[in-house]
């Protein structure tokens, strides 16, 4: 199956309508994206079974910003609609078959029973006030980021 270019318009359907998705996040100006793509593509060749997709990040501004991606490339994988890995810079092609076969083994009974029960422990947290803003602003990501699984 040939590498898809996701829109904002296409990511959804694409990542909820396929098994097994991997996710390409790129910019044109990346000197490791362009180390990462033949990479990506002989990945692609040997596991047609897998959804290959890319996003231009200098084109799809805003599916970035959704996406909260801020480095290049950054590599996400889908599993049955579920982000179960997210990761940041160039990926060499072993590892990327190690991702492959991990995501492939992937246990998902085991993954949804561990989103479920994050999810518990997170809501109690939205009832709660909200606590006092910081004496001084500081830059960076207010709170956790639940990225993926955490087992890959």
């Amino acid at each position: 199956m040939p590498i898809q270019t996701l829109t904002q318009h296409t990511f959804d359907r694409v990542v909820h309508g396929h098994p097994v998705v991997f996710v390409d996040w790129w910019a044109g100006w990346c000197e490791p994206c362009r180390h990462f793509e033949p990479v990506f593509q002989e990945s692609a060749r040997r596991h047609p079974e897998i959804v290959y997709a890319t996003v231009d990040s200098e084109a799809e501004r805003a599916l970035v910003g959704m996406a909260g991606v801020s480095q290049y490339p950054t590599l996400m994988v889908f599993r049955d609609g579920l982000m179960v890995y997210s990761g940041a810079g160039y990926l060499a092609p072993d590892q990327l078959e190690d991702l492959v076969q991990q995501v492939i083994w992937l246990d998902m009974d085991e993954v949804r029973r561990e989103v479920a029960r994050q999810a518990d422990q997170e809501q109690p947290q939205q009832n709660a006030p909200a606590p006092p803003a910081p004496a001084r602003p500081r830059a960076g990501v207010a709170g956790p980021i639940g990225y993926g699984w955490p087992g890959l």
